[in-house]
């Protein structure tokens, strides 16, 4: 089958279209399938550019960033929410997968892998949420930090969630800075044999764990030493490590300059020993592209930025690799002009792309980020509490993308063709009349 995208993202001249967003700059011409999550026979594997299972049927990752690697070492929330009610509200918003971050050292330090989930709240004076996961998750309060960890992992698992783990950084703590010493190997916390030893351990301990579908290398590789050559030479050995400890997970590779930049894989692809597991992730935010979305015309911008994205990494889909967009998201207040203007480009080149992603983020708010205790998150899908949905537009408008639209596998019944709508996550009834997509 074959789907049709009569409108491109190559954005017409500001005489065509002037509006702040332009109806039909950013209309995608879909074939529409019948949209229902599927149930995947895992472990998953790659066909080409898709993910499969194992029988060979698309499965789309639609996943959320669920944030483990600050100062304490413990998933987001759980003061707020019993673990296994964020599971299933994970669920409930369409997800069906988690991008599951974690800091090197809790493989890596025995000590710090022994503290209790008490401890590390304790030795950072945060009472109240010692207080709240007490309340909340009490079978979980005395864990150490690594079983806790595992827990986390589990419950997703009981509620048919997959979890991607995402090597975020090494030493816990807000990513992502030039100068933080996690940013490229060689760094003052980034030990590349250490590196290693962590996803191997990593790789092993989730061995057989189902719905652990895919480790993601290294978030976000930056700052003044990254190099093409380091990169080869070390995400390659990286690769190879996790693959010989757990072969059933996808290994996902990120690129250099925040992983925006995978370009060079133009000329020179990776050398693996496997082969059919091997994913790219790339991070598009409104804000790497500086305030160019809100200072200039939002569709001459939306075309050069799309472009842009395609020749560093979208390229990557030509050449029969899966891209997976690990990180995405917006100011969900809605008062970030910048962001909104992104937001619609964005959501535009994803349903034509049809690519897999993980919304930054789950979180509402956080114990204690750079210093503040509680600080709200306006990424969050969810409030400051946990307890409902930030912006319930955004999850009309991701509903469409939460499922695939191309890849092998599909059923081609009641196959016809839409006019889906980024600004609303609509389909255009007839002319006029904007309506859910059913």
């Amino acid at each position: 089958m074959k789907i049709e995208f009569p409108y491109t993202l190559n954005i017409p001249p500001p005489n065509m279209a002037r509006s702040i967003i332009s109806f039909f700059s950013f209309l995608s011409i879909l074939s529409l399938l019948t949209l229902t999550p599927a149930v995947s026979a895992l472990p998953l594997s790659t066909s080409s550019r898709w993910i499969v299972d194992e029988s060979g049927q698309r499965v789309k990752l639609a996943c959320v960033n669920w944030v483990s690697h600050l100062d304490t070492v413990v998933a987001e929330g759980l003061s707020k929410q019993p673990v296994d009610a964020i599971a299933k509200l994970i669920v409930s918003l369409g997800f069906n997968c988690v991008r599951l971050t974690w800091p090197l050292f809790l493989a890596t330090n025995e000590t710090l892998a022994a503290v209790t989930v008490r401890q590390s709240f304790q030795s950072l004076g945060l009472l109240d949420s010692i207080s709240g996961i007490q309340s909340n998750n009490p079978a979980l309060v005395d864990l150490p930090l690594l079983k806790a960890y595992q827990a986390v992992v589990s419950s997703l698992g009981s509620n048919n969630v997959m979890v991607i783990l995402d090597n975020h950084l090494s030493k816990p703590g807000w990513c992502c800075s030039n100068t933080d010493g996690n940013g490229f190997f060689g760094d003052q916390y980034f030990n590349p044999d250490l590196w290693i030893t962590g996803l191997t351990r990593m790789a092993t301990l989730f061995k057989g764990v189902s719905n652990v579908v895919g480790m993601s290398l290294r978030n976000e590789l930056r700052g003044p030493k990254q190099n093409v050559n380091d990169w080869y030479k070390y995400m390659q050995r990286g690769a190879e490590a996790v693959h010989s400890a757990n072969a059933d997970v996808l290994v996902i590779l990120s690129g250099l300059s925040f992983d925006t930049d995978l370009s060079f894989l133009a000329k020179r692809p990776v050398n693996l020993t496997f082969a059919e597991k091997t994913v790219f992730e790339v991070h598009w935010y409104g804000f790497s592209d500086g305030q160019a979305w809100q200072s200039g015309n939002p569709n001459q911008v939306c075309g050069q930025v799309y472009n842009n994205v395609k020749r560093k990494s979208g390229f990557l889909l030509e050449e029969g690799f899966p891209l997976f967009v690990s990180e995405f998201g917006a100011d969900q207040r809605g008062t970030n002009v910048n962001d909104n203007r992104y937001l619609n480009c964005f959501m535009a080149a994803a349903a034509e792309l049809d690519v897999d992603f993980a919304l930054w983020t789950l979180v509402g708010s956080y114990y204690f980020r750079e210093g503040v205790v509680g600080m709200e998150e306006y990424y969050g899908i969810l409030n400051w509490d946990w307890s409902d949905i930030r912006n319930s537009s955004l999850t009309q408008r991701l509903s469409v993308l939460q499922s695939p639209l191309q890849g092998p596998g599909l059923s081609q019944s009641r196959m016809h063709k839409i006019i889906f709508h980024p600004a609303t996550g609509l389909c255009l009834l007839k002319v006029g009349f904007l309506g859910p997509l059913k």
